[in-house]
């Protein structure tokens, strides 16, 4: 017989290769892709409240860890909010001396209008100095006992431009002047104002980032322990050719679930405890005639406690994951 041609034939795949199948549209792998992550979602939040004991201990922790610099915080944000005029505030006080008439009074604060160093001078009249102290003291009746009106004349100036120096030219100037009794001038106190509330800033954030390595860890250790309880299946997840990112998915939203709790119970905490201090507090407002508010927390920053919580979360799960899986995959 003579030699036939042979039909084409496709090559063989070489030896060890696994054939590919057509790549799948765009549209399937990310629907895909997201039936993953809502899969890891909702089921490290199924194995959470699988475990509920262990679950409610790991989140009281967590609660508390992130309450304590939230309150903190707190408690600082109020007292610089309270300080701050007090700490800007650049005027100097002058009292004139009692006898001084209304016609000298106003003589003196417009030569102090003409100084270069001074922005503007507010004149308050004794009465007007009567009338303010009767509204704000609550010493109505006591103060209609008085014979006459012992308040002196005061004048408020503003600076034209901030100093740090104790005793400026201007005040110099006042305290020189004979129809000046007394200068009130507070830089100094100010600055130790100032050096009290940068000194709590700092206090505030050094145990915030304390307390969230505190948080790190504690989400870490949780993370570990639960993988330990699942060697076995990860084991096998990887033997049949799970990746990295398919074994470590529950994983790291199990730390996000932690730190969301944990953010929830801190909330949930700080909430509490403006609720037991919201009447003292009230009649402290009240005893000072509403001049000043305190306020609790707010939107904002619960925001930045449930985000930050929720990093915190997840990085401390990502660092464990990663240390477990650069041990190496299974032969």
């Amino acid at each position: 017989m003579s030699p036939q041609a042979t039909p084409n034939r496709a090559a063989p795949a070489p030896k060890g290769a696994e054939p590919r199948g057509p790549r799948a549209p765009l549209g399937e792998r990310l629907a895909a892709w997201r039936d993953q992550h809502f899969y890891g979602f909702f089921s490290s939040l199924g194995r959470l409240a699988a475990r509920p004991w262990s679950t409610a201990l790991t989140v009281l922790v967590l609660g508390f860890a992130l309450a304590l610099p939230l309150l903190f915080w707190l408690v600082f944000d109020n007292a610089r909010e309270l300080s701050g005029g007090l700490r800007e505030a650049r005027e100097v006080t002058a009292f004139l001396k009692p006898g001084l008439d209304a016609r000298s009074a106003s003589a003196c604060a417009d030569e102090l209008r003409r100084r270069s160093d001074v922005a503007a001078v507010l004149l308050r009249t004794p009465e007007q100095g009567l009338a303010e102290f009767r509204q704000l003291s609550g010493f109505g009746e006591a103060l209609d006992a008085l014979q006459g009106n012992p308040l002196p004349t005061v004048l408020v100036l503003t600076p034209r431009e901030a100093t740090d120096l104790d005793e400026p030219p201007l005040v110099a100037a006042l305290r020189a002047d004979t129809r000046v009794d007394l200068v009130q001038y507070d830089a100094a106190w100010r600055r130790k104002l100032s050096g009290i509330l940068h000194f709590g800033e700092r206090v505030v954030a050094v145990v915030a980032a304390l307390l969230a390595l505190a948080t790190l860890l504690v989400i870490g250790n949780t993370v570990r322990m639960d993988i330990q309880a699942r060697s076995a299946e990860i084991s096998v997840m990887q033997m049949i050719g799970a990746s990295n990112g398919f074994v470590r998915r529950p994983f790291l939203y199990a730390g996000l679930w932690y730190g969301l709790l944990g953010a929830a119970f801190a909330l949930l905490i700080v909430a509490a405890v403006e609720l037991a201090l919201a009447e003292p507090i009230g009649r402290l407002v009240d005893s000072y005639a509403h001049r000043f508010a305190l306020h609790g927390i707010g939107l904002n920053a619960v925001a930045a406690v449930v985000v930050a919580s929720a990093l915190l979360g997840w990085c401390g799960a990502w660092i464990v994951t990663a240390r477990h899986l650069a041990a190496g995959r299974p032969g």
